[in-house]
């Protein structure tokens, strides 16, 4: 039996006898070769290797190509003129050329530069930070909005049943939310400098905000009924009932109210996933308040991506800043090992500083959610996101 811990080598024939294997049983010399070294190339690894993480089926393939791309830059919402020509919105996109049609449009391009100009909005600022301008009625509209279905999950408590997932009870809630979107709507548009000249607008505006809270067959939300909710916004602006200066406010007031909203419904009626990354994901459900959150860290002097490790920052500041309370509800439902149940984030930590971590986060956002068809399969295109043959 030859020794495994010996080796042969190539030094003159006086030190080959030196260095000869020897057999562990009879002490005589061998001339069994060496196993080679295992490479990366073999058909299977060690026998005691074993992977800290698994590979998942949607780990994200193109990261060099997120890494290269430009980042997503401001761009101002160009503003719907009357008269408006309202209608039903309908689904458009159905391969990548159409996604590749759509993010050369008008409005592809716009859309995007929405989100990073309310990313840009909030540089700097804390949740509880004194807006720089107070809210604006359209602003607070959406306010008013936004706790009047908060009201509904008190009215509706989840009802029993057994699955992990779908407490079917979110149905009676969005039922309310279907009844009521007109008149939600509807206040809004009042707070328009000629409302007449709105008139028809929930007809194209509802459908945008029934899907930004998620759905009621699947009991299930995801990143592209967050994106719902954004577009629906955008919408808002095309119409001139947001204009630049509320991005603050929207930001840090009603996306934070959102925010928080869906959270409820999430733990309220276990909502199920929808079109999950898995440990690949950022967390299950959400994408936009890690790029705001981390747009209102930047430049911030004590706390850098590496502090989400840190649980008394985690503790005493995720009401103040929407990554830090993101990462928050992740440990809170996640088990186990943080680098192994949140890679994306975990590697994300060790990113220098929060202006890299938020223009990457704003590339991944373009590729991951907007470029993805089974998510965008499902945007709707009318008048007010003209899509364009």
């Amino acid at each position: 039996m030859s020794n495994p811990g010996s080796s042969p080598t190539s030094a003159p024939s006086h030190q080959d006898h030196e260095h000869t294997p020897l057999c562990r049983s009879c002490g005589a010399a061998t001339t069994a070769p060496t196993p080679a070294p295992w490479s990366g190339t073999s058909d299977s690894p060690p026998p005691a290797y074993r992977p800290i993480r698994l590979p998942a089926i949607n780990a994200p393939t193109n990261t060099a190509a997120i890494v290269l791309s430009p980042v997503p830059q401001p761009l101002p919402v160009p503003l719907a003129a009357p008269p408006h020509a309202f209608q039903v919105p309908a689904k458009r996109i159905t391969s990548p050329d159409d996604i590749a049609r759509f993010h050369a449009s008008v409005h592809g391009r716009h859309f995007l530069g929405f989100v990073a100009a309310l990313s840009a909005s909030v540089h700097g600022r804390k949740l509880s930070d004194p807006l720089p301008a107070p809210p604006s009625p359209a602003v607070s509209s959406l306010l008013d909005l936004i706790s009047a279905l908060a009201a509904f999950v008190a009215s509706t408590p989840p009802l029993p049943h057994n699955s992990r997932y779908g407490n079917p009870a979110f149905r009676l809630w969005h039922e309310k939310l279907s009844d009521s979107a007109g008149d939600l709507i509807a206040g809004i548009i009042s707070t328009a400098a000629s409302p007449a000249d709105l008139d028809g607008a929930e007809v194209e505006l509802a459908p945008y905000l029934l899907d930004s809270f998620g759905n009621a067959t699947r009991i299930d939300y995801g990143t592209g009924h967050e994106t719902y909710f954004a577009a629906f916004l955008y919408c808002l602006a095309r119409l001139g009932l947001i204009a630049e200066s509320d991005y603050p406010a929207v930001v840090l007031r009603v996306f934070a109210a959102y925010l928080n909203l869906m959270r409820t419904l999430q733990d309220t009626y276990q909502l199920e996933p929808a079109g999950s990354h898995g440990v690949w994901g950022l967390d299950d459900f959400h994408f936009l308040p890690f790029i705001f959150g981390a747009a209102q860290l930047i430049d911030h002097k004590y706390m850098k991506p590496k502090s989400i490790h840190n649980p008394d920052i985690l503790e005493n500041f995720s009401n103040e800043y929407m990554y830090l309370a993101c990462v928050a509800y992740v440990k809170k439902i996640k088990k186990g090992p943080f680098a192994e149940h949140s890679p994306m984030l975990d590697d994300i930590s060790g990113v220098p500083n929060w202006k890299k971590v938020n223009s990457g986060l704003l590339k991944m956002y373009k590729a991951e959610v907007l470029e993805k068809v089974p998510i965008m399969q499902h945007f709707l295109f009318g008048s007010l996101i003209k899509w364009y043959d």
